[in-house]
């Protein structure tokens, strides 16, 4: 297709989870044209299938005219069972909102197969992203303390279990409406409120009616589920939502940005419209699987080695407990009443300093009373009614490639036994496995992994002894998942394939989810996690994603990043080095530009620009000495004529620089590189004029910029083509905020940035001093 037939935005989301929805909606609310492609269907409350032969065909295989919700995917060593759908993994999964544990951000920890595994964030830079998602989301414990909640069986047997083994139980966040708003008194099958914007279904929510239906999709919109969140506050602020559209493949862009290649799918007729699109920025979503077999297939210039490791399934095992009484063991226990999961144990890792082994958490499990009912209507012991038959074989179809691993057998017995009556209680694990997995492509393009439990065993085989004690404190009987016998596990949480990393060698994108080499290009799902989380991964997934988005749009983390990497002694793509001192400033200016003007000039002329920048010298004492006192420059420039905010892709500060023989002049010089939204690279040359005066010239020479806009991104005194100019100011609140964002790192911290003010003094003293020798400041 030519270029100028392809279809051109701002920015294309791939895919719809807990990464795609959240960066829809910071790009869209940022004023940027934004197009999310998602494979799947959308599902209003009540669409969710139920019937039995409804179930059967709610998996996803176009090839087979199937355009269902669960994707299941068979691999050497482990099954996966992932989501397509508009709100991806949010429609299937069971509610939990956990952040991942502070000391569980591992830093270079060996592997057993060699290599290490490294989290280039850690808790506090997650924080505030954690809260911002439970907000957007919507979080709140299951209600024990309200009737009915409170006559919740399975929630009391695990919070009586974990008292008799002296284990952490409690109650996770659960993305689940209990009551009709915020503060409401919670109350089953309830209306809830209007939002402050329309829900993109248009279909009326009611509150949790505890039916156990969580997991195959809630027909009450009672699950705050992305499309009820994330996707309908993006819609409402304009971005386009495009269902049943399949990325195929991604390319670069002549003069920069990228090439989506998708497909629609018909449904009705199996048909598939083929279709690209163009775009300046590029979210991939589309989960572990789909977003590292887009970049393998893709084979983009310059992508790290790292592409396709650190594979894990974040510890799933799922396992049963047959045969539990109630609490007064006058009958079986009702597994079905509640959300699917209500309460968590916590085993501790030997990272938390009190633990053994690698931690993990156990939450007890549940499913639909109507499957209770299905399992009822068995017509002889070992036989599967229809309807259950349809299902299971229908869901086996895709676990199983050959004779030697057919699974029918074991899931038959699983299913005809009493494991799939109202005494049967599913226990779900997960926590912290070995990620030394790798996806990669075979010789048809199909992919591939090579992970097994084998390097996770220890960690698995206590999970599975913690369970087995809990069925012993319960009077069942403990039962493994019947794949665990050909040594399997099925993961619901994979992750890894493009990890993050401090550099190319180590990870795919940086701390930030952009791709090394790839500017523009992101990584926003499971695929960029460099490990496992050890709880259940959403909740991180997303708080990831905003704070890509922020970094994306705003540029004024870095710096941070920048600290915390130092601090952990792994900047090695320009931080300190160790026992050198870093300093770092903001700086916001706002003022005007004129498109075709070759010269600065000041006034009300022209259209609004303004940036953001993080000033960072990684060495005080060498930034001091050195001539140019050059520091890195990171952050956002914002003008309509260039698409609004746009990210400084490489830029540059000086503080003072002598230009020529003119001792009695400084300039601070500023060299920002960006791409506009057509994809044309820019660069804002800009100075600061310091020159003899009275003091009095001190606050506007030091607080005004005069810039150009080139052609191009140039170096420093190169001549290009100037396709506008303008100048900028410095607000006095906006200068007062700045004093307050000077911060050091490292073992000089307080010296060295006396040492800064003092040589910033002594240069203003040496251009509008009386001519006297510089007091000693």
């Amino acid at each position: 297709m030519a270029h100028d037939q392809v279809e051109t935005v701002d920015a294309v989301v791939v895919g719809s989870g807990f990464g795609g929805s959240v960066a829809a909606l910071r790009l869209a609310e940022a004023g940027l044209a934004t197009v999310l492609l998602e494979r799947g269907r959308s599902y209003a409350p009540g669409e969710f299938p139920r019937t039995p032969a409804d179930l059967g065909r709610a998996f996803w295989d176009p090839a087979e005219r199937l355009y269902g919700m669960f994707d299941v995917w068979r691999f050497k060593g482990f099954d996966s069972v992932v989501s397509a759908g508009l709100g991806g993994g949010s429609l299937i999964y069971a509610n939990v909102l956990l952040r991942k544990d502070e000391h569980w951000f591992v830093h270079e920890q060996e592997l057993p197969g060699g290599g290490y595994e490294h989290w280039p964030v850690t808790r506090t830079d997650l924080d505030p992203f954690y809260d911002e998602v439970e907000r957007m989301i919507g979080v709140a414990p299951y209600p024990v303390e309200h009737p009915p909640y409170a006559a919740t069986p399975k929630t009391h047997a695990m919070q009586d279990a974990a008292a008799e083994l002296g284990l952490d139980w409690f109650r996770p966040p659960l993305a689940v409406s209990f009551g009709t708003h915020t503060g409401a008194v919670p109350e089953p099958g309830r209306p809830l409120a209007e939002g402050p914007y329309p829900n993109l279904h248009g279909v009326p929510r009611t509150t949790c009616r505890l039916c156990g239906e969580c997991d195959i999709g809630c027909n009450d919109g009672a699950k705050n589920s992305l499309d009820h969140t994330y996707l309908s506050s993006a819609a409402h602020r304009g971005a386009d939502l495009r269902t049943l559209h399949e990325v195929e493949g991604i390319r670069t862009r002549e003069g920069g940005g990228y090439l989506v290649d998708y497909v629609r799918h018909d449904p009705a007729t199996g048909r598939r419209a083929k279709g690209t699109l163009g775009c300046a920025r590029l979210v991939l979503a589309a989960g572990t699987f789909g977003t590292t077999r887009l970049l393998l297939r893709s084979a983009l210039p310059g992508i790290s080695p790292a592409l396709g490791t650190r594979l894990c399934g974040n510890g799933d095992l799922l396992t049963f407990l047959t045969g539990v009484k109630d609490s007064d063991r006058s009958g079986p226990l009702d597994v079905a009443k509640g959300p699917v999961i209500t309460s968590a144990i916590r085993l501790p890792d030997q990272l938390d300093g009190f633990g053994t082994g690698r931690g993990a958490y156990i939450e007890e499990g549940g499913y639909p009373g109507f499957v209770d009912f299905m399992a009822a209507g068995l017509d002889m012991p070992g036989q599967l009614t229809r309807a259950v038959k349809l299902l299971w074989e229908r869901f086996t179809d895709f676990l199983t490639g050959d004779g030697d691993t057919n699974m029918s057998a074991e899931v038959s017995q699983l299913l005809s036994g009493r494991s799939l009556s109202a005494q049967a209680l599913p226990l779900l694990g997960m926590g912290r496995d070995v990620p030394d997995g790798v996806l990669a492509l075979d010789r048809d393009g199909n992919l591939t992994a090579n992970w097994s439990v084998e390097t996770s065993r220890a960690y698995f085989e206590r999970l599975r002894t913690t369970m087995r004690r809990i069925g012993d404190v319960l009077g069942a009987d403990y039962a493994d998942n019947p794949l665990w016998l050909r040594k399997r596990v099925v993961s619901v949480h994979p992750l890894g394939g493009a990890p993050l990393g401090r550099h190319a060698g180590e990870g795919v994108c940086d701390p930030f989810g952009e791709v090394f080499g790839l500017p523009g290009l992101y990584i926003a799902d499971g695929a960029a996690l460099p490990g496992p989380v050890g709880a259940n991964p959403s909740l991180t997934i997303a708080a990831l994603a905003e704070r890509m988005s922020r970094q994306m749009l705003h540029g004024d983390l870095a710096a941070e990043t920048a600290g915390a990497a130092s601090r952990r002694n792994a900047a090695s793509n320009g931080g300190r080095a160790r026992g050198s001192t870093s300093l770092a400033f903001t700086e916001e200016m706002k003022g005007r530009y004129v498109s075709g003007a070759t010269e600065p000039h000041d006034g009300e002329a022209g259209e609004r620009l303004s940036f953001r920048l993080t000033i960072t010298a990684a060495d005080v004492d060498r930034f001091l000495a050195e001539e140019g006192h050059l520091a890195r420059a990171e952050g956002w420039i914002d003008a309509a004529s260039f698409g609004g905010r746009r990210r400084v892709e490489d830029g540059s500060f000086n503080l003072f620089v002598t230009p020529g023989a003119q001792a009695d002049r400084r300039e601070m010089r500023y060299l920002l590189h960006f791409t506009d939204v057509h994809g044309e690279p820019r660069t804002l040359a800009g100075w600061k004029d310091i020159q003899v005066g009275p003091p009095t010239h001190i606050w506007p020479d030091t607080t005004t910029l005069y810039y150009r806009i080139l052609a191009g991104h140039v170096a420093a005194e190169s001549v290009a083509p100037v396709l506008g100019a303008g100048t900028l100011h410095i607000r006095l609140a906006d200068f007062l905020e700045q004093l307050t964002t000077f911060r050091t790192d490292g073992p000089d911290d307080l010296k060295a940035l006396t040492r800064f003010g003092r040589f910033f003094l002594g240069e203003l003293w040496d251009v509008y001093g009386p001519g006297d020798p510089a007091p000693a400041f």
